[in-house]
């Protein structure tokens, strides 16, 4: 298997359960917590394509699709653009509040600018370092790993909140 199928086959993963936490559920489903402290679906969708998104835009070196495709505009979240969740409040959590079809629709996006970027990649490209910010420095392996680790945990945690939703 080359690399840019296992990539594409991993982001694929989640591609496809992104939909299937998110069928049936209302605003209020999707926004309900089942502590104060716990992220709701729908902030658990969102940030984890946000990573998604801002993660492989800054090494693919083009703009997000947050902001290109305009769905900062159409979620009207009270978040700077550059904001993907990571340290955020509680009372930040429960800000988001939107419908399933734009998180899908977000999502969706996402993964294709994802899925269409793993598909250049070689496996001399994963060596190449990406963040210098870091010691060591990250590679572009390393930042797509953590990506696919984020996104998969994140979709994780959102079908365990709606299994316990659906049992509330």
């Amino acid at each position: 298997m080359k690399i840019d199928d296992l990539l594409a086959d991993a982001i694929g993963r989640v591609r496809d359960g992104v939909p299937e936490v998110l069928e049936g559920l209302s605003e209020d489903d999707l926004a309900w917590r089942p502590d104060p402290e716990a992220n709701s679906i729908a902030w658990l969708v969102w940030h984890l394509t946000r990573v998604a998104d801002d993660h492989v835009a800054g090494v693919a070196e083009v703009e997000q699709v947050w902001t290109s495709a305009g769905w900062y505009e159409r979620f009207g979240l009270p978040f700077e653009p550059a904001a993907h969740g990571y340290g955020q409040t509680s009372e930040d959590v429960a800000k988001v509040l939107v419908p399933a079809d734009l998180l899908s629709g977000y999502h969706r996006d996402t993964a294709e600018l994802v899925t269409d970027y793993v598909g250049t990649l070689r496996a001399a490209d994963l060596d190449r370092v990406v963040d210098e910010a870091w010691d060591p420095p990250v590679t572009l392996g390393v930042r797509l790993m953590s990506v696919v680790n984020d996104i998969t945990q994140h979709l994780g945690q959102a079908s365990y909140v709606r299994g316990l939703l659906e049992r509330r």
